[in-house]
This record gives C-alpha cells, sequence and structure tokens, in this order.
C-alpha cells in the first residue's frame, strides 16, 4: 500500500480530479496529511495491526524496562537474544511469594511482567545484565510517509479503512449540512471495518477458535 493511491482514490470520492493544481480543492499535501493522521488513528484504536518483533535493549541493574521510542505498547517478549526464552508471569504473585525477587543478582532474563499503569514499561527477573538484548513485539508508531513510500507491517486489504478515514477528514472541513453528512458516513464505514476486524480476530486467532463450540457450552 502506497498513500499515493489513497490520494488518487480519495480525489475521485471528492470530485476533485481538476488535472490543474492550482484548481483543485484539495492540495496532495493536504490529502497526504489527511492520510498520514488517518495511520495515527487507527495505531491508536488498533495497535496490534502495527505489531513489529524486533530488538529491545536493557538498561543494565534495572527490572525495570522501557519499550523503543516507537513504541505504542509493549504486546510480548520472547526471549534473550541468542539465549534462553522468557516466559511471562504476574508482578504481584511474584510479590507475595518472594518480595525480595527485586534485590537478586543480575543475569539472563527468565521472566517479565507487564508495567500496571504504563503500556510502555515492563518488569524483568531477574535484573539486567550489561548488554542484555530482549526480542519482543510491540505496537510501533507509524512514521510519516510520502506518497510514493511502502506502509510498513499495515496489510493491503486495509486500503479501504485509510481512504475511509481520509476521506472523513476531508469532508470533515468543510461547513455545508450535505458534506458534513457525508463525512458522517466515512467516519462511521472507518469505525466499523475497524471493529469488525477486531471481532473476527476472537473467532479466528485464539487456541479454541477451530474447536466445536459446544465443548464450551
Amino acid at each position: 500500500m502506497i498513500l499515493g493511491d489513497v490520494i488518487t482514490e480519495a480525489r475521485k470520492l471528492l470530485q476533485d480530479t481538476n488535472p490543474s493544481a492550482t484548481l483543485q480543492r484539495f492540495s496532495d499535501a493536504t490529502l497526504l496529511g489527511f492520510a498520514n493522521q488517518t495511520l495515527q488513528r487507527m495505531a491508536v484504536i488498533r495497535p496490534d495491526l502495527f505489531a513489529y518483533i524486533g530488538e529491545i535493549p536493557c538498561t543494565a541493574g534495572e527490572v525495570l524496562q522501557s519499550a523503543p521510542s516507537d513504541s505504542i505498547r509493549i504486546m510480548e517478549i520472547f526471549r534473550v537474544k541468542n539465549g534462553r526464552s522468557v516466559r511471562e508471569t504476574n508482578r504481584e504473585i511474584l510479590d507475595q511469594t518472594y518480595p525480595a525477587w527485586g534485590d537478586d543478582l543480575a543475569g539472563p532474563c527468565s521472566s517479565w511482567m507487564r508495567h500496571p499503569r504504563n503500556q510502555n514499561k515492563f518488569f524483568i527477573y531477574p535484573k539486567a545484565p550489561v548488554g542484555q538484548i530482549l526480542i519482543g513485539e510491540y505496537s510501533q508508531t507509524p512514521p510519516t510517509y510520502t506518497e510514493n513510500q511502502t506502509v510498513a507491517l499495515l496489510a493491503d486489504a486495509y486500503f479501504t479503512c485509510v481512504l475511509d478515514g481520509t476521506m472523513f477528514l476531508a469532508e470533515s472541513i468543510d461547513n455545508e449540512h450535505v458534506t458534513s453528512q457525508r463525512a458522517q458516513l466515512f467516519q462511521q464505514a472507518f469505525i466499523q471495518a475497524m471493529e469488525s476486524n477486531f471481532q473476527s480476530r476472537l473467532v479466528t486467532d485464539t487456541e479454541a477458535s477451530a474447536m466445536d463450540k459446544r465443548e464450551f457450552s
């Protein structure tokens, strides 16, 4: 997916296809800005759509760690780079069963725990040795794309969602009543697509998704 294609389709829907740029209602730069804003909105609503697996350097001597600066939220920690796998555990249980866990000597990470109030921070056990790097998955903030750059991580199937979001923003800046109704229609289409795709994940992306539902009744 490239945003230049989104701009082309948006112009058709906006009836703004005059070949002379000076006679167009919206410049390419304006529509490109709307498309990039749409990607940002999608990342907030559905951070899983921008899931990225990569390296997460640790702060030596600490149990509290941070996701990379381009992260929206930490999703999973898989393993130590070139080392052992890491298992997620519950910090409250660890606090109750072993209150001094944070004082243990540094060593290769064996467990990680989510921060209850900060989605970009997490705890590890034991504290990190110098140079430790974790392999994890986090939702990556979309960069600002040019017209011809390929949108990373997002599948081509979401082209219409990006188009609907771009159209909503374009129509929203016009105060005419008819245009405001069109803006609302595109907004509804955008939100419904995001919600329906999330509901389908509950059916297709769980371990029990292929099992006979009568077993759970």
